[in-house]
């Protein structure tokens, strides 16, 4: 999705896009990628859930330009019931997830900051606003994300800092990251349609982009329905609770 996002951007007329990974072969084949369309595009590799290392890459970008837009999208997923996981697994989740994002903006968001101007997009769930089996960490992780990043929109805001912030809550998405998830009344989302809906978001100042739309309605539904009801009406009845029964994940 990262790939996709980035294209669409430059596509728009950004001038570079500094792109970051842990596996140099897919970053790489990436940038290979969009370079073949004269498009300006910077590669590092970093391992976002090392602090210092994140920190340092941070200012190996700021280095090459100012950054405009940072979008936070960096995830994994475990994807087993809460007491099959390691410490290491649930340190590991919340670390990338959660910690990096905000590691990585306290490190951008001063340039912006002096700049006057700039836009943070920080890729949640819509796992961040509900409970679903087999994620319990994941759907930490996440709702921590979306409790930061909106908390985050709303100090620069009433900062009047011209610094904007987007909050992403799609549901799954044929990433690959989610291979085995099966949702028949509820089907995952397409990554063209997830990167358009971002970058849409992005021109448009949305607080929240959530996909596809029925997503719109879980707030409100979470809000008025007890939670049993709400565990019978969307757990049960649009089967979400039973969408990681076969979940594989993304082949290493």
């Amino acid at each position: 999705m990262g790939r996709t996002v980035a294209e669409l951007l430059l596509a728009k007329g950004a001038r570079q896009v500094i792109l970051w990974d842990i596996q140099p072969e897919l970053l790489e084949q990436t940038a290979t990628a969009l370079r073949a369309n004269g498009y300006a595009v910077v590669t590092d590799i970093v391992d976002v859930s090392r602090t210092e290392d994140l920190i340092a890459a941070a200012a190996r970008a700021e280095a090459v330009g100012p950054v405009d837009i940072l979008i936070n999208n960096a995830g994994i997923i475990v994807g087993k019931e809460f007491v099959a996981h390691t410490h290491a697994d649930i340190d590991r989740t919340m670390e990338i997830n959660t910690a990096a994002l905000m590691h990585l903006t306290r490190e951008i968001l001063p340039g912006m900051l002096a700049r006057g101007g700039g836009h943070i997009v920080n890729i949640a769930s819509a796992a961040g606003m509900g409970p679903n089996p087999r994620m319990s960490v994941y759907c930490a992780s996440k709702w921590a994300v979306i409790g930061w990043s909106d908390t985050l929109r709303v100090e620069m805001q009433r900062g009047r800092t011209g610094i904007k912030v987007t909050t992403v809550t799609p549901y799954y998405v044929d990433t690959g990251m989610f291979a085995g998830v099966r949702s028949p009344l509820l089907p995952l989302v397409k990554t063209p349609k997830a990167a358009r809906a971002i970058v849409r978001g992005i021109e448009r100042d949305r607080i929240f982009v959530r996909m596809p739309a029925l997503i719109y309605a879980m707030p409100l539904m979470r809000g008025l329905l007890p939670g049993r009801l709400y565990d019978w009406v969307v757990g049960d009845g649009l089967r979400v609770y039973r969408t990681m029964d076969h979940f594989r994940g993304r082949e290493k």
